[in-house]
Parts: C-alpha cells; sequence; structure tokens
C-alpha cells in the first residue's frame, strides 16, 4: 500500500496553487537534503522572489534524520514527481561531471527541476577564493592583506587538476575502487600550512600528486585515450584547471584545506590586533575594557564562512541562476491537466474526465486551498616575497 506522501507530486502542488485567490502568490515547494541547507538555499532563492511567487523551502521528512542527496531524492520522492510546483536543491557531488555514465547521474542531470550547485557541494561555494579576505576580515577585524588566495587556489587547482582527472576517470568507467574518493581526499589536504611560506606546502602536495600520478598511468595504461577526453569533456562543462578546488569534495575542501589555511592567518592578525591595543591603551582600565570589547566582537573563521554569501560572481553560480530562472518561466506557463492529477485515478474521488482543479465536484472548499500533509516540517605573490611559483604541471598521460 502506498504511503500518503508518494501520490504528491508537483502536479498536486499547482492544482492547490490554483485553488488559491487569483491574487495570492503562487508558492514552489523547494526541498532540500538538510536543515544545514535551509539557510544557504534561502538566500539564493530570496533572489528570484516577486510579488506574484515565493519558495517555501523544506525537509524530505520528519521520520527520520537521514541527510544527504540521495536520501533527499528518494526518501519521499522521485524526480519524476518533481515539477514546476516542487522542486528539490541539493548538492550536485560527482553526478554533474558523470553526466550521463550511470544511470543516477542520467536521472539528476536530465530532470530541470533539481538545481544543483554545479560546484561539488555548498561548502565549495562558501570557500570560493575572491571572498575569503573578507571572510578573514569579519574573522578578526583586521584588513591587514596577508595572503593572495586566488593565486593560492589557483595554483592549488593547478597541482591537483591531472590527479582529480583520474579520479572521474575512474567513477565514469566503474574502476574507482583502487582510487576512491577518500584516496584522492587523502592526497589533496594538508594537516597543517605554513602561512609564512605556503609554497613549501604547495611543492609537497605536487611531489605526492606526481607520484599517484604516475602509479595511475603504470595500472590503467588502457586509459590514455578516455583521459584526454574526459579532459576537454569538463572544460566543456566549465571545470578548468585554475578552478578544480571547487569541484572537489566540499568537506575535504573545507576542513581540510581552506580551514588549516585561515585558522593560523586569524590567530596571527587577532594577536596583532590585541598588541596594538595594549599599545594605544592609556591607561590599565582602558586596556582591559577595549580588549574585552575586540574579543567579544571577533567571529570564529568557521562560522564566517558558512554563512558566506560572497560567492555570487562565481562563473559556476550563474548556471544555478539560470536553471532557477528556467523553472520559474516554466511555473508562469505550467497547465494543470488531468492527465498529469497528482492522485491516481484508482483512488482518486474525482472522475479522470474531471480536472483536479474542479470545485464541482471536489470536498476542498474553493475559499480554502487544499493543506499539505506534513512531509517534514594578501597582496602581490601568495605571501611577503613569494609568487606562485609557474612549475610544471603534473605529467599527465601521454
Amino acid at each position: 500500500m502506498k504511503r500518503l506522501t508518494q501520490n504528491l507530486n508537483s502536479a498536486y502542488f499547482e492544482a492547490a496553487n490554483r485553488l488559491r485567490p487569483s491574487k495570492a502568490r503562487r508558492r514552489i515547494l523547494a526541498y532540500v537534503e538538510s536543515y544545514e541547507d535551509i539557510a544557504f538555499w534561502r538566500s539564493i532563492l530570496d533572489e528570484f522572489e516577486t510579488p506574484d511567487l515565493y519558495f517555501e523551502i523544506k525537509l524530505p521528512g520528519r521520520d527520520n534524520l537521514q541527510k544527504g542527496k540521495r536520501q533527499a531524492l528518494s526518501n519521499i520522492f522521485s524526480t519524476a514527481q518533481l515539477g514546476a510546483a516542487m522542486i528539490a536543491c541539493v548538492d550536485a557531488d560527482y553526478d554533474y561531471l558523470l553526466q550521463d555514465t550511470t544511470e543516477a547521474s542520467r536521472e539528476f542531470n536530465a530532470s530541470p527541476f533539481v538545481i544543483h550547485t554545479v560546484v561539488y557541494a555548498i561548502e565549495n561555494y562558501q570557500c570560493y577564493a575572491p571572498s575569503l579576505h573578507r571572510a578573514v576580515v569579519t574573522a578578526t577585524l583586521n584588513d591587514r592583506p596577508t595572503l593572495d588566495f586566488e593565486a593560492f587556489f589557483r595554483e592549488y587547482s593547478q597541482i591537483i587538476w591531472p590527479l582529480f582527472l583520474w579520479n572521474v576517470w575512474g567513477y565514469r568507467h566503474e574502476n574507482y575502487k583502487g582510487f576512491t574518493m577518500l584516496d584522492f581526499c587523502g592526497f589533496v589536504s594538508f594537516h597543517t600550512i605554513n602561512t609564512s611560506h605556503p609554497e613549501e606546502s604547495l611543492a609537497q602536495l605536487r611531489r605526492r600528486v606526481n607520484q599517484k600520478m604516475a602509479w595511475m598511468q603504470r595500472h590503467h595504461p588502457e586509459a590514455k585515450g578516455s583521459y584526454a577526453r574526459l579532459k576537454q569533456e569538463l572544460r566543456d562543462l566549465g571545470v578548468t584547471p585554475d578552478t578544480t578546488y571547487l569541484y572537489i569534495q566540499g568537506h575535504t575542501l573545507f576542513e581540510n584545506v581552506v580551514m588549516p589555511l585561515l585558522e593560523p592567518i586569524c590567530t596571527m592578525l587577532r594577536k596583532e590586533r590585541e598588541r596594538e591595543i595594549k599599545q594605544l591603551a592609556l591607561h590599565p582600565q582602558q586596556r582591559q575594557c577595549e580588549l574585552a570589547a575586540y574579543q567579544h566582537a571577533v567571529i570564529p573563521i568557521d562560522t564566517v564562512l558558512k554563512k558566506n554569501t560572497a560567492f555570487r560572481d562565481a562563473p559556476p553560480f550563474q548556471r544555478v541562476r539560470a536553471a532557477i530562472q528556467h523553472v520559474i518561466d516554466l511555473a508562469a506557463t505550467s497547465p494543470v491537466s488531468p492527465a498529469t492529477s497528482p492522485v491516481s485515478p484508482a483512488t482518486s474521488p474525482i472522475s479522470p474526465a474531471t480536472s483536479p482543479v474542479s470545485l464541482a465536484n471536489s470536498h476542498v472548499s474553493p475559499v480554502t486551498p487544499p493543506v499539505m500533509p506534513s512531509l517534514g516540517s594578501v597582496s602581490g605573490g601568495l605571501s611577503a616575497g613569494f609568487h606562485p611559483s609557474h612549475h610544471p604541471s603534473p605529467s599527465t598521460t601521454q
């Protein structure tokens, strides 16, 4: 026997929209993966709301604490149930890069009502390199440039690019067990970064990548042609050697690359500001008051990043914008027909020949719309005296 929620689809909510007063705002339900994603998607969808349309963000269900895209798409509904009045907003993960090579990625990319991040996950936008200096200033209230974050992540991306291709190649060809995403993340992570000489950390990373590249080439000589084709295919999708960091696993980027880089910088800048306060204070009481006020005003850098929305000019985000606008355009012209009735004809009290929005035979009051069942409710180089080196990229498959 089907659960009630399995009969809910976009047509149901389109019918509900039509039962509202003619001047009522049209509603589009947007399901997200977990409560941690609500603020992110709200900051994006706000941009598209108008006097005639609004988004309501919901979780897939309240009967468990499952998280993730798969749970969001399969726990309550499938992509076939989505439509102009009910969409899913999820992380792209590798599905965007896999395109049609697996059944799951094919379904994921085919539906215009699955709005995904294009980059791997929300965390990748939160760690968008051009926004990191502003995040550091917010966290420390110290605007002194310490590191060219854009140059750092450009070189970081160029170093890991060929190994990243190997990882995607493995998942596209279902040959990833010898080099899983977990293995890849281990190679591109940092335990610590010497922020005074970040070139040293990048040099160590380059050595690790080159060693693994040599291993992959020895063990997969059959990949010579497909590896080269994959490189061009990913470029066509907007993935470039300079922006690879946006497409690696989000948690790894956040916790094992960005945080080891920013935490020592923020600590240094806070101590610098505190020394300045101590030197400028005229008497002990003023020093104590000013230090207390400063310490109360600073914010942990990880908290700042999780609220970071300064990624609106990122090229991948323009694709997200276009996808949302496409849904809105479809919603504006989407008809509700008997063929797309949200209730199965076998169980519906409404005749198949009758429109689901007909009030003549409906038990729904024309004044009150149907209530939805609950689904759950830094200037110059990278640092002083350092400029990004122009080392040759790690060797790739010949």
